[in-house]
């Protein structure tokens, strides 16, 4: 990890030389890095899924934790502990997420004699919960949301103090966090409905289902304050951060400083951060998050008493490691800087790389990374990641990939340093949101920062991920293919084995006949990203040629165009020329799938074997009003969290069927059509795969209107 971050030469690791942490992934290397540039040893834990995780490699040494589940392991405290006391520690960091902001494992550090390398345990108690947060942050004159929130939690309560709340507003739980254990209810009619889901959700995730009610305010953006502490009275800001960007209430794109707000208001924010962390005597990293709206009011939302996933634009706006900060302030020595002496320079964004399915409303994802290649790290551009070529991408855990954190001396330099970061992000059998994010960059409401956190919604025309010149992906993977099937080796022959053995002369791949120019028919399909799950098919006929070869490509729409194309593959690397056009790009080949990587986009094909082919072929004849048995399948890989109908039950198109969880979210599967619920193969606390069926329905008949 390269960044522009100040050491601090007076640091004193008197009171601890090794240090535990209590985490996985991003933040845990994260941590590493700086721990260990100032020569303090760091043991990892890890999963049954973790063994070989780039956390566990680049630590001193590792422990065994427990299976996958994060309850049997990452938030195993007792088990954290007994580690801790084997590996000799004499500090734990937590990180963010899993046991950072839990009170009772803080306490239970400090018993055992632990540095705890975050707040005390009555600062974490009194933030934990939203709603006593709201009460001390009154007391101290801090401006709030206007809301409920209350010790009472029974519905009628909950319902009736909703009614005087007013719509839209927002449900959110007392113990949440991460954009988890939230729903805007926008009437009264969706209160009953939302609560319960919101319950149950942040019961999963946090282990308690008390709500609080905010009214919920449009057109605002979500500023935050960096805030430090030590215990010798001094607290200090380090400028600010907008994070308005937001789906379902998770941060999107980050920035710092927040642009467009007037020197009073960053002062004043500023202030009032600090007032609030004086106020329950905070020390350590924590953040204050407000709301500030069109007419320049801003207000409390919640404080963060831990090291959050956007700190590096932080770090690239101040020259400050604040993982070192942490370091420093937990051994108790008092803050490097005075309020004055923080300087902030030029202008720093963040995105996070997850693993998700945009087509299919962000759901996350998991699988096998077949492919990693990353932007070159320098001072304008940092990489923070916790997966390597080659790792999964576990169900169990937050899917997040990476970050990608740039910084320039203005805002619309940086703008451009994230454009061509993440045209250079190229990642390869897992499903991501990057082209999304590429989107998001060209968005001109950003470039004018036009902020808010309904920016998504309000600009999601802008944001589909069309292919750019779909032909030259085509193509390119096209030409791949048959410069890889010359080479020895070739995958080709692995995939010939589903049509015929691959020794038999008929499985070649060299599209020999007699008399006539070698010729081989390649079949790909890619989705229309337009239209979710609408999958087109190509079919391109190559021709060998005295050089190169001549392809003819037929789209979908029965269109035919002809190309001169030769080239030259090196790994994953191909340079072309199409039609004396020299191009260069990036192919990745696997058994099912080919990825290109040109201009800047990503574009994934589907091969179509042999056996696929035939079987679309045979479907193509089936009569339209056909009542075929369907098939629903699982999304993604999950558990069921409620099945919602069962066997010889008639549906309407679009009613709910069964309720899944991935990585604490929510996926509600639908009837595709009305019918009539044949099988229901899984059960409430089934964990499915992806693609796994869920339930056969039997559709409705569809009646010809003949006269």
């Amino acid at each position: 990890m390269s960044h522009q971050v100040s050491s601090l030469s007076s640091f004193n690791k008197a009171h601890f030389n090794k240090i535990l942490i209590a985490n996985r992934g991003e933040i845990a290397c994260r941590i590493i890095v700086t721990a260990q540039r100032l020569g303090i040893k760091c043991v990892a834990i890890y999963s049954a899924v973790d063994t070989n995780a780039r956390h566990v490699k680049m630590a001193d040494e590792a422990f065994y934790l427990g299976p996958a589940s994060a309850t049997e392991s990452y938030l195993n405290s007792q088990r954290i502990l007994d580690i801790a006391q084997q590996a000799n520690v004499q500090a734990i960091h937590p990180g963010y997420g899993f046991l950072s902001e839990n009170a009772d494992f803080a306490q239970a550090c400090t018993q055992q004699g632990l540095i705890f390398i975050g707040p005390s345990v009555e600062a974490i108690t009194s933030m934990g919960s939203k709603s006593a947060a709201k009460s001390i942050m009154a007391a101290a004159n801090v401006p709030l949301v206007p809301g409920y929130h209350g010790d009472a939690q029974d519905e009628s309560t909950l319902e009736q103090q909703s009614q005087q709340v007013g719509y839209p507003q927002l449900l959110k739980a007392v113990y949440g966090g991460g954009g988890k254990g939230m729903r805007i209810v926008y009437n009264a009619e969706e209160f009953s409905q939302a609560l319960a889901a919101t319950k149950r959700e942040a019961m999963a995730s946090f282990g308690n289902d008390d709500m609080l009610i905010e009214r919920y305010l449009t057109k605002t953006r979500h500023v935050e304050i960096q805030i430090f502490s030590d215990n010798h009275d001094n607290c200090i800001y380090l400028s600010q951060r907008d994070c308005s960007i937001q789906r379902r209430h998770q941060k999107v794109l980050e920035e710092a400083p927040a642009p467009a707000l007037p020197q009073a208001i960053q002062v004043a924010m500023g202030e009032t951060a600090v007032a609030a962390a004086k106020a329950i005597h905070y020390q350590g990293a924590g953040t204050v998050e407000f709301l500030y709206d069109e007419q320049g009011q801003f207000y409390f939302m919640e404080m963060n008493t831990r090291l959050q996933v956007e700190h590096p634009v932080t770090e690239m706006v101040t020259g400050l490691d604040l993982v070192e900060w942490q370091l420093y302030i937990a051994n108790g020595a008092p803050l490097p800087l005075t309020q004055t002496q923080v300087k902030v320079t030029g202008h720093a964004i963040e995105v996070r790389i997850y693993a998700e399915d945009t087509d299919k409303d962000f759901i996350p994802a998991s699988g096998h990374i077949a492919f990693l290649n990353q932007p070159i790290e320098s001072k304008h551009v940092r990489i923070d990641t916790g997966v390597i070529e080659g790792d999964e991408i576990s169900p169990y855990y937050d899917p997040m990939i990476a970050k990608i954190i740039v910084w320039d001396h203005t805002r619309d330099l940086a703008i451009t340093r994230l454009k061509t970061a993440l045209s250079n992000y190229k990642i390869a059998g897992i499903k991501t949101n990057i082209g999304f994010l590429t989107q998001l960059s060209h968005v001109p409401a950003l470039q004018k920062a036009n902020l808010n956190t309904d920016f998504l919604q309000t600009h999601a025309a802008l944001l589909s991920v069309v292919p750019d010149n779909i032909n030259y992906a085509l193509l390119l993977a096209a030409l791949a293919l048959q410069l890889q099937a010359k080479q020895p080796n070739a995958l080709n022959h692995t995939l010939n084995s589903d049509i015929e053995a691959h020794h038999s002369p008929w499985a070649q791949t060299t599209g020999w006949r007699l008399n006539q120019p070698a010729t081989n028919t390649v079949k790909l399909a890619t989705a229309n990203n337009s239209q979710a799950q609408e999958q087109h098919q190509y079919s391109l006929d190559v021709t060998t040629l005295t050089q190169g070869y001549q392809i003819k490509l037929h789209s979908h729409a029965n269109e035919q165009q002809e190309y001169q194309v030769h080239g030259e593959l090196l790994g994953h690397e191909l340079g072309a020329f199409i039609d004396g056009h020299r191009v260069k790009a990036t192919v990745v080949i696997s058994a099912l799938q080919v990825t290109v990587f040109y201009a800047g986009k990503t574009t994934l094909l589907f091969r179509q074997t042999a056996k696929q082919i035939t079987m679309q072929n045979n479907s193509s004849t089936t009569n339209i009003n056909t009542t075929a048995d369907t098939k629903i399948t699982a999304p993604m890989n999950g558990v069921i969290v409620s099945v919602l109908c069962q066997p010889n039950q008639v549906v309407e198109a679009g009613e709910p069927l069964v309720v899944m969880e991935a990585m604490k979210m929510e996926c509600n599967i639908t009837a595709p059509t009305a019918g009539t619920v044949i099988t229901v193969c899984y059960q409430d606390g089934d964990m499915v795969e992806d693609g796994a069926e869920l339930i056969q329905l039997t559709p409705s008949p569809i009646l010809d209107n003949k006269e």
